[in-house]
Formats: structure tokens, C-alpha cells, sequence
């Protein structure tokens, strides 16, 4: 039979084992769902759902372990002690099985899993539920030494994968004595425990391997203030862009590619792993919720966060409209704005100035997110002439902020080349 799996994979484990136990031999076919082997067309041809293990036997095509697993006795047992055919005992078994996936093993994808994807593991609720489960397997070990009758069965092979999982992250199950006695004796007398061990060292290998810098697309414009607070706050919480160009001067927005991505068609656009988000702000917080190793640069506390909410808004209402409505235009016309346009401008940082009175940042006694946004607007001074010195509580501040930014290098590399592409145009222009 053909058995397309990996050997890290719990079910797929189980599903070894299963096999061991009834002397069956599998052709063994191994899926890389980090390569994106799972969604090639000839593995989708085989399964929709595109999911391991998956077991093709004479043209016969089943997916989910359990399914598989008791398939495999079905038809191959030579008796039926694994998964016996009394209504009663396969009842239990079923039972056991299904607690297995929709929760013992459930909570450990819940709380563990985000390890590989973000460097976190899941919530305290999350590992509450871990315990509730384990909790509850050891009342059904109580006075038993299977989980499910008085002999190992296929629900035992299944529960042993998931627990012998928990293991290499070294969940204390000592606080369970009646799943540490299962789990010593299962060990013992399942088939194939050692292959399972073998896909266990690898699996562990993967948790404790450096998290590699996630990849996302940023689609942007390399100078505007926007697309370096995005990128600043990237570097911010370690995880690396991977920057498009969309030159919006010559229409690149517009395209049907980059419209059916974002249809407001704005940039900087974000996408990822499917996930698409738009507008910076949105997507500095969304950064710093999903990839943060702490909640320091946006607090999940709500007077803080709501402070930093206030000057996220102050910065793109009234600080960056001013900016934007006063210099932009030297792009279109090689002029700027109106007296008036100035005027608010002096006025937005004059607000800006009273806010910083007696403060190092922004929005509370930390670098926020809101810290990395103004510092982008602000530092877009740097490409025209602008006095700051009027403002300073602004000036203290933002010489701080350029100290204790990551990713300010960056900033000032973008605006340096913004300054020159601004530069050439007012020659244009003029």
C-alpha cells in the first residue's frame, strides 16, 4: 500500500504503528508539507483535502489517521483484538478515539504549535485546556491499564502517538499518575514504538531549531512614511518583508493584479500566508499581535492601548494629513501646499509638542507602536526644509527615538533616497 505521511505527524505515527501491529508493510511516500508537497496536483488528485497521512491501497484512497487506522484492521487483522466487533468495546474505542482527536490532541495543536509558527506558544487558556484534558484521561486510566478495555486496542496506539508528543516538549506528566503507569506499560507492549520515537527526535528537532524569520509580501513605496513605519516595526518584532515596489506615480496600483489583492488599491498593502491587510496602522498592531514575542510595543492593557489608539489617530488625521497636504504637492506641481495647509502643519506639531511635555515617548514610558509611526512621519521632514527646532519637546524626543527604534537605518536610508528622487523631480518641475 502506498502511505504518504510524515514521520513527524501524529497520526501519521499512529498509523505506523497500526501497521506493525498487523505485519503489514507500507510503501512509504514522504510529504514535506513545508515544501508545499501536500498541494501538488497529483497529491490532490488523491486527496481534496490535501491532508496527511493518506493511504492508497488498490486504488482505494483514505485519509484521517483513525480511519485509516481502523480501515487497516478491518480488512488486515487477523483477529479483531485491536478494534474488536462488539458493538460495546468498539463503542468505547470510537470514544476514546474521538476524545483523542477533538481534544486531548486538539489542545496540544492549540498551545504548541504556534511555537513553529511565531516563537510563542498558545494562551494560558490554551494550556489550561491541556491540563483539563490530561485531567480527564487520567480518570479513564483509573484502575485500568488500557484506555479502552482490559487489553491494548487501536484507541491505546492512538492516544500513545499523542501523549509521546506531549513527551519530547517535556509536559510534566508525572502530575497524572494514572496516564505516567499507561504511558511507561504502552511503551512496552505497542509495535512500533521505537519508528514512533525515531519521528519524534525529528519533530523535536523542529521546536527546537531557531524560529526562521517569517516571510510576508509588503506590497509598497520605498520612501513614503507609511511603508517605513511598516517596515521599522518589522524589524521591531523580528520578522523579515519581503518588499514589492508598486511606484503609484506611474499607475502600478492600479493594475487588475494588484487591485484583486487590494481593492482600495493603497499601499502599503501586507500579505500573509493569505491573510491580506491594508491601511499601516492596521497593519503595525496586526505585526505586533501575531509576531510580538510581548505585548510591550502595543499592551493588551485597554487604558494603554487606548492611548496609543489616540496618537495612532492623531498621526494619521491630523500629524500626517498636515505633512502630506503641505509637501505632497511639491511632487505634482514642484510647489507646496497653502499658507493655510502650513499653518495646520505648525499646528499638528505644536499638539505633538504639548503631548511629548515631560515625556520620552509618545503614549506611556515605553516605545509603542505609536512611537514607530510618528517617528516615520516626523523623520519625512528630513527630505524638505522644515524647522524642528521650533518644537522642542519634538526634538528631544525624536532624537531618542531614532536610539531606540530598530530598524532606523533602514528609515533614513529610504528617506536619503526619497530626498533625491524629490530633488530630481523639483529640477523636472521647475
Amino acid at each position: 500500500m502506498d502511505f504518504y505521511y510524515s514521520p513527524r505527524g501524529s497520526g501519521c505515527r499512529t498509523v505506523i504503528m497500526v501497521a506493525k501491529a498487523l505485519g503489514l508493510e507500507l510503501n512509504k511516500k514522504l510529504v514535506s508539507p513545508m515544501d508545499g508537497d501536500h498541494l501538488k496536483p497529483e497529491f490532490v488528485k488523491l486527496n481534496p483535502q490535501h491532508t496527511i497521512p493518506t493511504l492508497v491501497d488498490n486504488g482505494l484512497s483514505i485519509w484521517e489517521s483513525r480511519a485509516i487506522a481502523v480501515y487497516l484492521i478491518e480488512q488486515y487483522g487477523k483477529d479483531d483484538s485491536l478494534f474488536p466487533k462488539d458493538p460495546k468495546k468498539q463503542a468505547l474505542i470510537n470514544q476514546r478515539l474521538n476524545f483523542d482527536l477533538g481534544t486531548l490532541y486538539d489542545s496540544f495543536a492549540n498551545y504548541y504549535y504556534p511555537l513553529v509558527r511565531t516563537g510563542k506558544p498558545g494562551s494560558a487558556e490554551d494550556f489550561k485546556k491541556i491540563e483539563t484534558s490530561f485531567g480527564y484521561l487520567n480518570i479513564f486510566l483509573e484502575g485500568q491499564d488500557y484506555v479502552a478495555g482490559d487489553h491494548l486496542t487501536v484507541a491505546d496506539i492512538a492516544i500513545l502517538s499523542t501523549v509521546s508528543t506531549f513527551d519530547i516538549l517535556d509536559f510534566d506528566l508525572s502530575k497524572y499518575p494514572n496516564v505516567a503507569r499507561w504511558y511507561a506499560n504502552a511503551k512496552k507492549v505497542t509495535p512500533g514504538w521505537d519508528e514512533n520515537w525515531s519521528g519524534l527526535l525529528q519533530l523535536k528537532a523542529v521546536f527546537e531549531a531557531p524560529i526562521a524569520l517569517l516571510k510576508m509580501d509588503l506590497y509598497n513605496m520605498s520612501g513614503s512614511p507609511s511603508t517605513r513605519a511598516v517596515i521599522m516595526t518589522a524589524k521591531a518584532v523580528g520578522v523579515e518583508l519581503n518588499s514589492i515596489q508598486v511606484n503609484t506615480f506611474v499607475g502600478e496600483q492600479l493594475k487588475p493584479e494588484f487591485v484583486k489583492i487590494n481593492p482600495q488599491h493603497t499601499i502599503p498593502t501586507l500579505v500573509d500566508n493569505g491573510f491580506v491587510i491594508w491601511e499601516t496602522r492596521a497593519i503595525v498592531v496586526y505585526l505586533v499581535e501575531q509576531y510580538g514575542k510581548d505585548d510591550s510595543l502595543y499592551p493588551k492593557d485597554p487604558q494603554k492601548q487606548a492611548l496609543i489608539n489616540q496618537l495612532l489617530y492623531f498621526d494619521m488625521g491630523t500629524l500626517y494629513e498636515a505633512i502630506a497636504k503641505y509637501f505632497f504637492p511639491l511632487l505634482r506641481t514642484g510647489k507646496p501646499g497653502t499658507q493655510e495647509n502650513f499653518e495646520k502643519l505648525i499646528a499638528a506639531f505644536n499638539l505633538l509638542n504639548t503631548f511629548l511635555e515631560g515625556r520620552d515617548y509618545v503614549a506611556g514610558s515605553q516605545l509603542s507602536v505609536a512611537d514607530i509611526v510618528i517617528l516615520a512621519t516626523v523623520s519625512t521632514t528630513e527630505m524638505v526644509e522644515f524647522d524642528l527646532e521650533q518644537f522642542p519637546n519634538v526634538v528631544r524626543w525624536y532624537k531618542n527615538a531614532q536610539k531606540v527604534t530598530p530598524g532606523w537605518d533602514e528609515n533614513v536610508e529610504r528617506i536619503q533616497n526619497a530626498k533625491k528622487f524629490l530633488a530630481e523631480n523639483l529640477i523636472e518641475k521647475l
